[in-house]
């Protein structure tokens, strides 16, 4: 009777178990106003326990499920920035319930913080680096990218080379979200001038990076740090954008256009992102340039006349995976393809006055070039994440690939013209170019917090890159092209480098440090098949970083660095081709070409959101530009090659002016003197130096209706860099009206660059038999029009910053 009982009861037992139900909880969540409140955070706990039971999160509608609750007594707690955390009252579940319009109230006090500075100064100074906080400032709203950069302090951009440069110094590597970008300077600041200062949460200034980055780049990094977003979902942006460039005596048809989409979906553990752009460009180019020569009797005074018209169109897209595998581990993938077609048209005349025996004729030859030059670039990357706990310590792993082709086809048509206009002879030659870069490397890097005040970082990192180039140039002779053997050419570049580094931080209340060491060990094989020169170098070389931060209140800050860099010559520059520009100009690459090494220091003090800072760098084997004159032939050469030492000195103010709430001013002003030598150059001692100075200032408006107007005016005096000196000094006024619609979902910008004209350049190059004057304008004047449109849930988490293991190497591809 017993054994009976005891079934019985099991068999009741096993019965209420599997006639248990659960329930479905479900309800909407609103503000003060009645409004939905998308993407809020929904977890429902165990009460008294407090346990959270399951979690979710309501839709763009405000609305939320949450089902298979077991029957018990439960409370809701509801969170969403901007909003104060809500907990209901606790109530029975014993069926499916609908709770109705649940209001969350504003956080007047959390919202001032987001949508003004969010407690943070528009600059930080940290240990090793220098913060702009562009997300919360109001006066780069409706600004490029470049234009932030523009104001950030130490930043100039020379408008000259459309170079980026940082405390006066190019070689600057640039970063978006962590990832080296490796187009060439004009094309960055063409990217950065289409990229709005919206997308941007910060700008980091790494004037002297620390052994964890690669030791390439002499000037620093700067990198440009994306928004990142809260919740699920879809969002993209699609801009359109349009401009003329306005100059005096050049061609008409200077149009420029683009269309660029950004899209991001993420759901689950599963993290989508993609974009396309679709670009077609134009500008034209003039430079005047005069120079003399002199040999056996004969002296020639050249006067040469160049335009250049190039336009073309170009394409390119980026996709990308993260996967979230666990709370802990992450896997990415990401493809990123471009290619672009560049065709240029060349005019060139060419006027020569010769003086023999005090008799004086006149030459003249007049030269018409074509080239078609198609680009491909395709780059592939693997990442791994993983995070051993929440104290910071993890590693990850990057894999790339990456290929590089460039094809030019180029033709030059020359006739020279005696005295009297009548032709005495024609050439007309060929140049074909193919060039392939192949690029593989890994890295990984392990994070390791000893406690809250001490870090230790160390990391391994090996790559090998093999470049083929071949030239093939040939001439029209005799009715059939003909091979110039003397200037055919097959080059081949190997290059191994290995590295490791530590790195070694300790906190203090007043105080911080942060050493660090890498050693890259270097193989490197440079061959010319045709005319078999081989040059093989293998070489060790370390780069000690220093860090030290002292806080002396919270408005004041004092920190000191120093770091050692390198940078080595791109490939494009270790090809000893000649190539061809008119009968009496060559460009020529250079094996032989060494690394230059660059030693920095910098003490920088801060008061609030002002900055000064003094900085010295002292480069051996500066990689710069030299122009080799044959008096017999007349022709010049335009090399490259080290010059013994460059030094620089600088002296860096930054000092930001609020006049009224609705009129701020930016402005930065830097002193710096630039010192040149060499013991032998071209054969005879070298040296040169100059105190420049530069400064910027930029007034930002904000009008009723959402209207924005922004003025920039930045100015450059002479300077003097390696061999080449500017004589004229260099400005620009530039003016921008921008209007939000829609809920700033909509922008309509309308701008205009260097107003008046006044942005060009003079420059002279005066030693040995070499005495140039030139003078070079470019489409500085643009007047741009663009128009964007955000679309779907802005707060979607975007894609994982990251740095993939070719980032520094890419850049070294361009020409």
């Amino acid at each position: 009777m017993k054994t009976l009982l005891t079934l019985i009861a099991c068999f009741m037992a096993c019965g209420a178990c599997f006639a248990q139900k659960y329930n479905k909880l479900s309800g909407k969540v609103v503000d003060e106003k009645g409004q939905s409140v998308p993407f809020a955070i929904v977890r429902i706990l165990n009460s008294p326990d407090t346990m959270v039971v399951k979690s979710g999160s309501t839709n763009v509608d405000g609305e939320f499920i949450l089902d298979k609750l077991k029957d018990g007594n439960y409370q809701l707690l509801i969170s969403m920035m901007g909003y104060k955390v809500k907990k209901t009252e606790i109530f029975a579940l014993t069926a499916d319930l609908k709770m109705l319009n649940i209001i969350i109230d504003g956080d007047a006090k959390q919202l001032k913080d987001v949508s003004v500075q969010g407690r943070k100064p528009y600059i930080e100074h940290q240990m090793d680096k220098t913060v702009l906080n562009v997300e919360n400032s109001i006066v780069s709203t409706g600004s490029t990218a470049l234009e932030v950069l523009e104001k950030a302090p130490g930043v100039q951009v020379d408008r000259q080379s459309e170079q980026i440069k940082l405390n006066n110094k190019s070689g600057v590597t640039i970063m978006i979200d962590g990832k080296t970008n490796f187009l060439s300077g004009a094309d960055v600041t063409t990217l950065l001038s289409n990229m709005s200062s919206d997308q941007i949460a910060t700008i980091e200034l790494i004037t002297n990076p620390s052994s964890k980055y690669d030791a390439s780049g002499n000037a620093g990094i700067i990198n440009i740090k994306l928004k990142r977003n809260k919740a699920f979902g879809t969002n993209g942006t699609i801009t359109l954008n349009g401009g003329q460039g306005i100059m005096p005596d050049s061609p008409k048809d200077l149009a420029r256009a683009g269309v660029n989409l950004n899209l991001n979906h993420r759901e689950g553990k599963l993290n989508i992102f993609g974009n396309g752009a679709l670009a077609r460009k134009a500008s034209f180019n003039n430079t005047f340039l005069t120079r003399t020569t002199f040999s056996n009797g004969l002296a020639s005074a050249f006067t040469q006349d160049f335009d250049r018209k190039n336009n073309g169109v170009g394409f390119q897209g980026k996709f990308g995976a993260d996967y979230y595998a666990t709370e802990k581990t992450v896997f990415g993938v990401m493809v990123d393809a471009n290619t672009v077609n560049t065709k240029l048209n060349n005019f060139s005349n060419t006027f020569i006055r010769e003086v023999q025996s005090n008799m004086a004729t006149n030459n003249s030859v007049l030269q018409n070039a074509y080239s078609n030059s198609p680009a491909n670039n395709l780059t592939a990357n693997i990442n791994v994440k993983h995070d051993f706990d929440k104290t910071g310590k993890n590693i990850t792993f990057d894999a790339d690939y990456s290929n590089f082709n460039n094809k030019k086809d180029e033709e030059f048509n020359a006739r020279y013209l005696n005295q009297g206009g009548q032709q005495t002879n024609a050439t007309l030659l060929r140049n074909n170019t193919d060039a392939n870069i192949d690029i593989f490397a890994a890295k990984t890097d392990l994070t390791l917090p000893i406690n809250k005040t001490i870090k230790f970082e160390v990391g391994l990192k090996s790559s090998y890159v093999i470049t083929h180039n071949d030239f093939l140039s040939t001439q029209f002779l005799s009715g059939v092209w003909q091979n110039d053997l003397g200037k055919s050419n097959n080059f081949i570049y190997k290059e191994n480098i290995n590295a490791a580094y530590v790195n070694f931080g300790k906190e203090w209340k007043v105080w911080q440090i942060q050493l660090g060491l890498r050693a890259e060990n270097t193989h490197s094989n440079g061959n010319s098949v045709t005319s078999n020169k081989e040059v093989d170098r293998n070489y060790l070389s370390i780069f000690p970083t220093a860090f030290v931060n002292q806080k002396l209140n919270e408005n004041n800050n004092i920190k000191y660095s120093y770091s050692r860099r390198v940078d080595r010559p791109n490939y494009q520059q270790l090809n000893p081709f000649a190539f061809y520009m008119d009968p009496y100009a060559v460009d020529q690459g250079n094996p032989y070409l060494k690394p230059q090494f660059t030693d920095n220091y910098e003490i920088g003090y801060s008061y609030k959101e002002i900055s000064f800072s003094v900085n010295y760098s002292n480069t051996k084997d500066l990689i710069t530009q030299i122009s080799q004159q044959d008096e017999v032939t007349r022709i010049v050469s335009v090399i490259r090659q080290n010059l013994g030492r460059a030094q620089n000195y600088s002296a860096n103010l930054y000092f930001p002016i609020k006049i009224v709430k609705w009129w701020s001013m930016q402005n930065n002003a830097s002193l710096y003197y630039n010192k040149f030598s060499d013991g032998n150059l071209e054969g005879a001692a070298y040296s040169a130096s100059k105190l420049a100075y530069n400064f910027n200032t930029s007034q930002s408006f904000i009008l009723p209706k959402n209207f924005t107007i922004e003025l920039s005016f930045w100015y450059e005096s002479p300077k003097v860099y390696g061999v080449e000196q500017t004589t004229i000094p260099q400005n620009a006024l530039n003016a921008g009206i921008q209007k939000s619609m829609l809920n700033k979902k909509l922008k309509l910008r309308l701008s205009m660059d260097d107003i008046f004209l006044t942005n060009y350049w003079k420059g002279a190059l005066d030693y040995q038999n070499v005495n140039l004057r030139v003078t070079n304008r470019y489409t500085s004047r643009k007047a741009n029009l663009s128009v964007s449109y955000s679309f779907g849930n802005q707060n979607v988490k975007s894609a994982r910053s990251r740095n993939t293991a070719t980032d520094d190497i890419k850049g070294r591809a361009g020409g």
